[in-house]
Protein backbone atom coordinates (compact mmCIF):
# COMPACT_ATOMS: atom_id res chain seq x y z
CA UNK A 1 0.00 0.00 0.00
CA UNK A 2 3.03 2.13 1.38
CA UNK A 3 4.73 1.29 -2.06
CA UNK A 4 1.31 1.98 -4.23
CA UNK A 5 1.01 5.38 -2.74
CA UNK A 6 4.72 6.06 -3.20
CA UNK A 7 4.74 5.31 -6.80
CA UNK A 8 1.83 7.74 -7.36
CA UNK A 9 3.43 10.75 -5.49
CA UNK A 10 5.15 13.35 -7.76
CA UNK A 11 8.63 14.84 -7.43
CA UNK A 12 8.78 18.50 -6.17
CA UNK A 13 10.19 20.54 -9.26
CA UNK A 14 12.96 23.18 -7.48
CA UNK A 15 13.24 26.39 -9.14
CA UNK A 16 17.22 27.09 -8.69
CA UNK A 17 16.37 31.21 -9.79
CA UNK A 18 14.36 31.31 -6.61
CA UNK A 19 16.81 30.17 -4.41
CA UNK A 20 19.86 32.23 -5.60
CA UNK A 21 19.60 35.86 -7.28
CA UNK A 22 20.57 36.05 -10.45
CA UNK A 23 23.73 38.46 -10.81
CA UNK A 24 22.72 41.66 -13.02
CA UNK A 25 25.98 42.87 -15.26
CA UNK A 26 26.51 46.69 -13.08
CA UNK A 27 27.48 48.96 -15.56
CA UNK A 28 29.48 51.58 -13.67
CA UNK A 29 28.80 55.36 -15.06
CA UNK A 30 32.09 57.61 -15.18
CA UNK A 31 32.42 60.66 -12.90
CA UNK A 32 34.55 63.36 -11.83
CA UNK A 33 35.38 65.20 -8.68
CA UNK A 34 37.48 65.38 -5.67
CA UNK A 35 37.20 62.20 -4.41
CA UNK A 36 37.30 60.42 -8.31
CA UNK A 37 40.76 62.56 -8.29
CA UNK A 38 42.21 61.29 -5.33
CA UNK A 39 40.91 57.77 -6.25
CA UNK A 40 43.22 58.08 -9.63
CA UNK A 41 46.18 59.46 -7.64
CA UNK A 42 46.09 56.39 -5.57
CA UNK A 43 46.06 54.96 -9.02
CA UNK A 44 48.97 56.10 -10.48
CA UNK A 45 50.90 56.03 -6.92
CA UNK A 46 50.44 52.60 -6.21
CA UNK A 47 51.13 51.16 -9.27
CA UNK A 48 54.04 53.44 -10.39
CA UNK A 49 55.30 52.28 -6.79
CA UNK A 50 54.71 48.39 -7.99
CA UNK A 51 55.55 48.85 -11.96
CA UNK A 52 58.68 50.75 -11.07
CA UNK A 53 60.54 49.24 -7.80
CA UNK A 54 61.77 46.21 -9.56
CA UNK A 55 63.79 48.33 -11.77
CA UNK A 56 65.87 50.43 -9.30
CA UNK A 57 69.42 49.50 -8.77
CA UNK A 58 71.39 49.20 -5.46
CA UNK A 59 74.81 48.92 -5.13
CA UNK A 60 74.77 46.63 -8.54
CA UNK A 61 71.54 44.99 -7.78
CA UNK A 62 68.02 44.88 -8.00
CA UNK A 63 66.87 47.15 -5.27
CA UNK A 64 64.06 45.03 -4.59
CA UNK A 65 64.40 41.37 -4.29
CA UNK A 66 63.07 38.27 -2.91
CA UNK A 67 65.00 35.68 -3.66
CA UNK A 68 63.93 32.78 -3.30
CA UNK A 69 66.54 30.60 -4.80
CA UNK A 70 69.45 32.60 -2.54
CA UNK A 71 66.84 32.53 0.32
CA UNK A 72 67.60 36.29 0.92
CA UNK A 73 65.47 39.00 0.83
CA UNK A 74 66.80 42.42 -0.62
CA UNK A 75 65.10 45.75 0.31
CA UNK A 76 67.76 48.13 -0.64
CA UNK A 77 70.73 48.42 1.77
CA UNK A 78 69.55 45.52 3.76
CA UNK A 79 69.61 41.90 3.66
CA UNK A 80 67.19 39.87 5.41
CA UNK A 81 67.81 35.79 5.77
CA UNK A 82 65.42 33.18 6.82
CA UNK A 83 66.50 33.69 10.31
CA UNK A 84 65.07 37.26 10.25
CA UNK A 85 61.14 36.40 9.92
CA UNK A 86 60.33 37.73 12.67
CA UNK A 87 60.43 41.22 11.03
CA UNK A 88 58.00 39.34 8.24
CA UNK A 89 56.09 38.96 11.43
CA UNK A 90 56.03 42.43 12.57
CA UNK A 91 55.43 43.47 9.13
CA UNK A 92 52.48 41.90 9.37
CA UNK A 93 51.71 42.85 12.58
CA UNK A 94 51.96 46.75 11.41
CA UNK A 95 49.89 46.15 8.36
CA UNK A 96 47.00 44.25 10.38
CA UNK A 97 46.60 47.29 12.83
CA UNK A 98 47.15 50.12 10.41
CA UNK A 99 44.35 48.76 8.94
CA UNK A 100 42.33 48.61 11.90
CA UNK A 101 43.33 52.06 12.48
CA UNK A 102 42.28 52.95 9.65
CA UNK A 103 39.29 51.40 9.47
CA UNK A 104 38.10 52.43 12.68
CA UNK A 105 38.73 55.66 11.84
CA UNK A 106 37.26 56.04 8.18
CA UNK A 107 35.43 52.80 7.00
CA UNK A 108 36.71 51.14 4.29
CA UNK A 109 39.04 53.54 2.93
CA UNK A 110 41.50 51.21 1.90
CA UNK A 111 39.34 49.18 -0.37
CA UNK A 112 37.52 52.15 -1.78
CA UNK A 113 41.57 53.66 -2.78
CA UNK A 114 44.17 51.61 -2.74
CA UNK A 115 43.04 47.37 -2.41
CA UNK A 116 44.61 45.99 -5.24
CA UNK A 117 41.04 44.64 -6.65
CA UNK A 118 39.89 48.33 -6.78
CA UNK A 119 42.71 49.32 -8.68
CA UNK A 120 42.84 46.98 -11.21
CA UNK A 121 38.91 47.22 -11.96
CA UNK A 122 39.34 51.04 -12.20
CA UNK A 123 42.48 50.38 -14.94
CA UNK A 124 40.29 47.68 -17.42
CA UNK A 125 37.20 49.67 -16.47
CA UNK A 126 39.27 52.60 -17.93
CA UNK A 127 40.16 50.95 -21.12
CA UNK A 128 36.80 49.37 -21.81
CA UNK A 129 34.67 52.85 -21.35
CA UNK A 130 37.55 54.11 -23.76
CA UNK A 131 36.42 51.64 -26.44
CA UNK A 132 33.17 50.59 -25.85
CA UNK A 133 32.29 54.02 -24.42
CA UNK A 134 29.99 55.52 -21.56
CA UNK A 135 27.25 53.57 -19.19
CA UNK A 136 24.72 53.93 -22.17
CA UNK A 137 26.38 52.52 -25.05
CA UNK A 138 28.26 49.77 -23.05
CA UNK A 139 24.81 48.38 -22.34
CA UNK A 140 23.55 48.75 -25.77
CA UNK A 141 26.75 47.21 -27.10
CA UNK A 142 25.92 44.30 -24.75
CA UNK A 143 22.25 44.18 -25.85
CA UNK A 144 22.97 43.65 -29.31
CA UNK A 145 23.22 40.27 -31.10
CA UNK A 146 27.27 39.42 -32.30
CA UNK A 147 28.42 41.18 -34.74
CA UNK A 148 31.45 42.66 -36.60
CA UNK A 149 31.87 45.50 -34.57
CA UNK A 150 31.14 44.62 -31.92
CA UNK A 151 33.57 41.46 -32.03
CA UNK A 152 36.03 43.91 -33.07
CA UNK A 153 35.22 46.16 -30.08
CA UNK A 154 35.25 43.24 -27.53
CA UNK A 155 38.88 41.78 -28.71
CA UNK A 156 40.37 45.12 -28.88
CA UNK A 157 39.49 45.24 -25.62
CA UNK A 158 40.30 42.19 -24.29
CA UNK A 159 43.75 41.95 -25.74
CA UNK A 160 44.43 44.89 -24.06
CA UNK A 161 43.36 43.96 -20.63
CA UNK A 162 45.56 40.40 -21.24
CA UNK A 163 48.29 42.54 -22.14
CA UNK A 164 48.56 44.54 -18.90
CA UNK A 165 47.43 41.05 -17.08
CA UNK A 166 50.63 39.52 -18.60
CA UNK A 167 52.60 42.75 -17.84
CA UNK A 168 51.85 42.51 -14.57
CA UNK A 169 52.11 38.87 -13.93
CA UNK A 170 56.16 39.39 -15.20
CA UNK A 171 56.50 42.43 -12.49
CA UNK A 172 55.31 40.17 -10.09
CA UNK A 173 57.70 37.02 -10.48
CA UNK A 174 60.56 40.14 -11.04
CA UNK A 175 60.33 40.84 -7.34
CA UNK A 176 61.79 37.03 -6.90
CA UNK A 177 63.43 36.59 -9.89
CA UNK A 178 65.87 39.76 -11.21
CA UNK A 179 63.10 41.11 -13.53
CA UNK A 180 66.02 41.69 -16.49
CA UNK A 181 67.34 38.07 -16.53
CA UNK A 182 63.40 36.74 -16.13
CA UNK A 183 63.15 39.15 -19.51
CA UNK A 184 65.78 37.68 -21.20
CA UNK A 185 64.50 34.11 -20.42
CA UNK A 186 61.06 35.26 -21.82
CA UNK A 187 63.31 36.46 -25.00
CA UNK A 188 64.80 33.11 -24.99
CA UNK A 189 61.96 30.85 -24.52
CA UNK A 190 63.77 29.38 -21.23
CA UNK A 191 61.63 30.37 -18.86
CA UNK A 192 61.67 27.75 -15.32
CA UNK A 193 57.99 26.20 -14.84
CA UNK A 194 57.86 27.87 -11.50
CA UNK A 195 58.15 31.53 -13.20
CA UNK A 196 55.61 30.47 -15.87
CA UNK A 197 53.13 29.06 -13.96
CA UNK A 198 52.96 32.44 -11.56
CA UNK A 199 53.13 34.68 -14.50
CA UNK A 200 50.12 32.97 -16.10
CA UNK A 201 48.48 32.38 -12.99
CA UNK A 202 48.45 35.87 -11.29
CA UNK A 203 47.86 36.96 -15.08
CA UNK A 204 45.15 35.07 -15.31
CA UNK A 205 43.44 36.10 -11.92
CA UNK A 206 43.89 39.80 -12.46
CA UNK A 207 42.33 39.24 -15.74
CA UNK A 208 39.19 37.60 -14.34
CA UNK A 209 38.90 39.26 -10.53
CA UNK A 210 38.91 42.70 -12.40
CA UNK A 211 37.68 41.97 -16.00
CA UNK A 212 34.84 39.76 -14.89
CA UNK A 213 33.95 39.36 -11.08
CA UNK A 214 34.52 42.88 -9.98
CA UNK A 215 32.05 44.06 -7.36
CA UNK A 216 31.41 40.17 -7.08
CA UNK A 217 34.90 39.93 -5.11
CA UNK A 218 34.18 43.06 -2.90
CA UNK A 219 30.51 41.50 -2.17
CA UNK A 220 31.01 37.35 -2.31
CA UNK A 221 34.46 36.60 -1.89
CA UNK A 222 36.32 39.48 0.18
CA UNK A 223 36.81 38.72 3.88
CA UNK A 224 37.20 42.23 4.99
CA UNK A 225 33.37 43.20 3.76
CA UNK A 226 32.37 40.27 6.75
CA UNK A 227 34.35 41.23 9.47
CA UNK A 228 34.55 45.01 9.36
CA UNK A 229 31.42 45.84 11.13
CA UNK A 230 33.23 44.75 14.35
CA UNK A 231 35.51 47.26 13.84
CA UNK A 232 32.93 49.96 13.25
CA UNK A 233 31.21 52.06 15.89
CA UNK A 234 28.66 55.02 16.11
CA UNK A 235 31.86 57.80 15.25
CA UNK A 236 33.63 55.94 12.72
CA UNK A 237 33.50 57.90 8.94
CA UNK A 238 31.54 56.40 6.39
CA UNK A 239 29.87 57.38 3.04
CA UNK A 240 26.35 59.00 4.44
CA UNK A 241 23.05 59.67 2.59
CA UNK A 242 21.22 62.60 5.07
CA UNK A 243 17.37 61.48 4.53
CA UNK A 244 16.59 64.77 6.98
CA UNK A 245 17.69 66.66 4.50
CA UNK A 246 16.96 64.25 1.18
CA UNK A 247 13.79 62.96 2.14
CA UNK A 248 10.86 62.76 0.53
CA UNK A 249 12.45 62.41 -3.30
CA UNK A 250 11.65 63.66 -6.13
CA UNK A 251 12.48 66.47 -8.59
CA UNK A 252 12.83 69.53 -8.17
CA UNK A 253 13.26 72.68 -10.32
CA UNK A 254 16.73 74.55 -10.41
CA UNK A 255 16.67 77.56 -7.49
CA UNK A 256 13.74 76.88 -5.89
CA UNK A 257 13.75 76.84 -2.46
CA UNK A 258 13.52 73.90 -0.38
CA UNK A 259 10.38 75.56 1.92
CA UNK A 260 8.88 75.66 -1.61
CA UNK A 261 7.78 72.24 -1.91
CA UNK A 262 7.14 69.40 0.32
CA UNK A 263 10.21 68.11 -1.08
CA UNK A 264 13.49 66.91 -0.05
CA UNK A 265 16.89 67.80 -1.81
CA UNK A 266 17.13 64.39 -3.32
CA UNK A 267 15.75 64.80 -7.31
CA UNK A 268 16.01 60.74 -7.20
CA UNK A 269 17.88 60.52 -10.70
CA UNK A 270 19.36 57.60 -9.39
CA UNK A 271 23.26 58.79 -10.64
CA UNK A 272 24.40 57.67 -6.86
CA UNK A 273 23.64 54.22 -7.78
CA UNK A 274 24.79 54.11 -11.78
CA UNK A 275 28.33 55.32 -10.41
CA UNK A 276 28.50 53.07 -7.43
CA UNK A 277 31.08 50.17 -8.61
CA UNK A 278 29.14 47.71 -6.51
CA UNK A 279 25.72 48.94 -7.69
CA UNK A 280 24.45 49.31 -4.15
CA UNK A 281 21.90 52.62 -3.07
CA UNK A 282 24.00 54.15 -0.87
CA UNK A 283 20.56 56.40 0.44
CA UNK A 284 19.42 52.93 1.98
CA UNK A 285 21.74 52.98 4.60
CA UNK A 286 25.41 51.81 5.06
CA UNK A 287 25.57 48.37 3.18
CA UNK A 288 28.62 45.68 3.51
CA UNK A 289 28.91 46.14 -0.12
CA UNK A 290 30.18 49.97 0.19
CA UNK A 291 33.74 50.58 -0.32
CA UNK A 292 33.91 53.81 0.80
CA UNK A 293 35.15 54.97 -2.68
CA UNK A 294 33.24 58.24 -2.38
CA UNK A 295 31.86 57.77 -6.77
CA UNK A 296 28.25 58.81 -5.22
CA UNK A 297 29.42 61.54 -3.28
CA UNK A 298 30.99 63.13 -6.22
CA UNK A 299 27.97 62.83 -8.36
CA UNK A 300 25.44 63.83 -5.90
CA UNK A 301 27.52 67.01 -5.10
CA UNK A 302 26.96 67.68 -9.13
CA UNK A 303 23.74 66.92 -8.87
CA UNK A 304 23.29 69.30 -6.23
CA UNK A 305 24.96 72.22 -7.99
CA UNK A 306 22.68 71.70 -11.09
CA UNK A 307 19.34 71.90 -9.31
CA UNK A 308 21.12 75.05 -6.86
CA UNK A 309 20.87 72.90 -3.29
CA UNK A 310 23.62 73.16 -1.10
CA UNK A 311 26.34 70.04 -1.18
CA UNK A 312 26.49 67.18 0.61
CA UNK A 313 23.39 65.70 0.78
CA UNK A 314 25.78 62.39 0.28
CA UNK A 315 28.75 62.96 2.60
CA UNK A 316 31.69 61.57 4.73
CA UNK A 317 30.21 61.67 8.41
CA UNK A 318 29.19 59.18 10.77
CA UNK A 319 26.13 57.85 12.53
CA UNK A 320 25.84 59.98 15.28
CA UNK A 321 26.88 63.37 13.44
CA UNK A 322 23.86 62.44 11.34
CA UNK A 323 21.66 61.86 14.77
CA UNK A 324 22.94 64.48 16.78
CA UNK A 325 24.28 67.07 13.96
CA UNK A 326 27.54 67.41 14.47
CA UNK A 327 29.01 70.34 13.29
CA UNK A 328 32.89 68.83 11.00
CA UNK A 329 34.51 70.36 14.26
CA UNK A 330 32.29 68.48 16.64
CA UNK A 331 32.62 65.06 13.83
CA UNK A 332 36.18 65.18 14.03
CA UNK A 333 37.05 66.00 17.70
CA UNK A 334 34.64 62.21 17.99
CA UNK A 335 37.26 60.79 15.89
CA UNK A 336 40.01 61.07 18.66
CA UNK A 337 38.44 58.01 21.07
CA UNK A 338 39.62 55.31 22.70
CA UNK A 339 39.84 52.71 20.09
CA UNK A 340 41.41 54.99 17.84
CA UNK A 341 43.48 56.10 20.17
CA UNK A 342 44.90 52.57 21.52
CA UNK A 343 45.38 51.43 17.95
CA UNK A 344 47.67 54.41 17.32
CA UNK A 345 49.73 54.13 20.11
CA UNK A 346 49.93 50.03 19.43
CA UNK A 347 50.94 50.86 16.27
CA UNK A 348 53.30 53.51 17.25
CA UNK A 349 55.00 51.68 19.67
CA UNK A 350 55.62 48.67 17.28
CA UNK A 351 57.07 50.87 14.27
CA UNK A 352 59.82 52.19 17.02
CA UNK A 353 60.10 49.04 18.14
CA UNK A 354 60.65 47.65 14.59
CA UNK A 355 62.99 50.49 13.36
CA UNK A 356 65.36 50.20 16.76
CA UNK A 357 65.37 46.44 16.28
CA UNK A 358 67.12 47.29 11.86
CA UNK A 359 69.07 49.76 13.42
CA UNK A 360 70.78 48.21 15.75
CA UNK A 361 70.65 45.04 14.03
CA UNK A 362 74.40 43.38 13.55
CA UNK A 363 75.11 42.50 9.74
CA UNK A 364 76.31 38.98 11.27
CA UNK A 365 74.88 35.65 12.05
CA UNK A 366 76.54 32.46 13.24
CA UNK A 367 76.03 29.06 14.07
CA UNK A 368 77.48 26.85 15.65
CA UNK A 369 77.28 22.99 15.07
CA UNK A 370 79.22 20.19 17.15
CA UNK A 371 80.91 17.33 15.31
CA UNK A 372 78.50 14.61 16.38
CA UNK A 373 80.45 11.46 14.85
CA UNK A 374 83.52 12.05 18.15
CA UNK A 375 82.60 13.81 21.29
CA UNK A 376 85.76 14.11 22.43
CA UNK A 377 89.33 13.06 21.35
CA UNK A 378 93.18 13.17 22.42
CA UNK A 379 95.37 15.07 20.25
CA UNK A 380 98.72 15.00 19.80
CA UNK A 381 99.83 17.40 21.78
CA UNK A 382 97.90 15.06 24.70
CA UNK A 383 95.45 17.75 25.13
CA UNK A 384 91.22 16.96 24.41
CA UNK A 385 89.96 18.01 21.29
CA UNK A 386 86.38 19.13 20.31
CA UNK A 387 85.58 19.51 16.73
CA UNK A 388 82.56 22.13 15.82
CA UNK A 389 82.10 23.67 12.31
CA UNK A 390 80.95 27.54 12.34
CA UNK A 391 78.26 28.99 9.73
CA UNK A 392 79.09 32.42 9.45
CA UNK A 393 76.82 34.45 7.48
CA UNK A 394 77.46 38.05 6.40
CA UNK A 395 74.11 40.31 6.00
CA UNK A 396 75.85 43.19 5.14
CA UNK A 397 76.72 45.08 1.99
CA UNK A 398 80.08 45.00 2.04
CA UNK A 399 82.78 41.97 2.73
CA UNK A 400 84.32 41.93 6.16
CA UNK A 401 87.13 39.72 7.83
CA UNK A 402 86.21 37.95 10.91
CA UNK A 403 88.61 37.07 14.09
CA UNK A 404 87.43 33.84 15.60
CA UNK A 405 88.15 33.45 18.86
CA UNK A 406 87.01 30.89 22.15
CA UNK A 407 86.74 31.34 25.71
CA UNK A 408 85.12 29.55 28.96
CA UNK A 409 87.77 27.15 29.71
CA UNK A 410 91.06 27.97 31.69
CA UNK A 411 93.68 27.35 28.49
CA UNK A 412 91.17 26.66 25.68
CA UNK A 413 92.42 27.51 22.28
CA UNK A 414 91.63 27.14 18.87
CA UNK A 415 93.60 24.96 16.02
CA UNK A 416 92.69 25.77 12.73
CA UNK A 417 91.34 28.77 11.01
CA UNK A 418 90.90 32.36 12.90
CA UNK A 419 90.51 35.12 10.00
CA UNK A 420 87.68 34.27 7.80
CA UNK A 421 86.54 36.68 4.97
CA UNK A 422 83.05 36.30 4.03
CA UNK A 423 82.16 38.58 0.65
CA UNK A 424 78.82 41.12 1.36
CA UNK A 425 75.33 38.95 1.42
CA UNK A 426 77.02 35.63 1.78
CA UNK A 427 77.82 32.76 3.74
CA UNK A 428 80.66 30.17 4.63
CA UNK A 429 81.14 26.92 6.81
CA UNK A 430 84.37 27.23 8.76
CA UNK A 431 85.76 23.76 10.46
CA UNK A 432 87.85 24.41 13.51
CA UNK A 433 89.18 22.38 16.53
CA UNK A 434 89.38 23.77 20.12
CA UNK A 435 91.73 22.15 22.76
CA UNK A 436 92.03 21.96 26.63
CA UNK A 437 94.25 20.53 28.94
CA UNK A 438 92.87 17.26 30.27
CA UNK A 439 92.06 18.65 33.89
CA UNK A 440 91.44 22.35 32.58
CA UNK A 441 87.42 21.36 33.22
CA UNK A 442 84.67 19.41 35.05
CA UNK A 443 83.68 15.83 33.11
CA UNK A 444 81.22 15.91 30.93
CA UNK A 445 79.69 18.95 29.09
CA UNK A 446 81.55 22.34 29.84
CA UNK A 447 80.13 25.90 28.81
CA UNK A 448 82.49 27.59 26.14
CA UNK A 449 82.10 30.95 23.98
CA UNK A 450 82.67 31.72 20.50
CA UNK A 451 83.46 35.10 19.42
CA UNK A 452 83.11 36.37 16.15
CA UNK A 453 84.43 39.98 15.64
CA UNK A 454 84.81 41.60 12.24
CA UNK A 455 88.01 43.33 11.68
CA UNK A 456 88.66 46.86 11.89
CA UNK A 457 84.85 47.22 13.60
CA UNK A 458 84.25 46.12 16.74
CA UNK A 459 80.46 47.01 16.95
CA UNK A 460 80.00 43.83 14.46
CA UNK A 461 80.33 41.08 16.98
CA UNK A 462 78.34 38.01 17.99
CA UNK A 463 79.04 35.80 21.07
CA UNK A 464 77.53 32.08 20.58
CA UNK A 465 77.37 29.23 23.06
CA UNK A 466 78.40 26.06 22.87
CA UNK A 467 79.70 23.32 24.72
CA UNK A 468 82.73 21.21 25.25
CA UNK A 469 83.01 17.59 26.51
CA UNK A 470 85.42 16.50 28.47
CA UNK A 471 86.21 12.46 29.03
Amino acid sequence: MDQAAGSKAKAIPINVDTLYEKHKTVYVRSVTGFFNNWRWAMVFFTQALFYGLCWLEWGGRQAVLFHIVERKFYIFGLVFWPQDVIYLAILLVISAYGLFLVTAVGGRLFCGYACPQTVYTEILLWIERKIEGERPARMKLDAQPMNPRKLRLKLIKHSLWLVIALWTGITFVGYFTPIKDLLAAIAAFDLGPWEAFWILFYAAFLYLMAGFLREQVCKYMCPYARFQGVMFDPDTLIISYDPERGEPRGLRKKGSAATAQPLGDCVDCSICVQVCPTGIDIRNGLQLECIACAACVDACDQVMDKVGSPRGLIRYSTENALAKHYTAKDMFAHLLRARTLLYTSILLAIIFAAVWSLTHRVPLKVDVLRDRSTLSREADDGRIENVFRLHISNTDEAKHSYVISVSGIDGIDIVGERLVEVPSASSTTVALSARVEPGAGKKGSNQIFFDIRAEGDDEIAVREKASFFLP
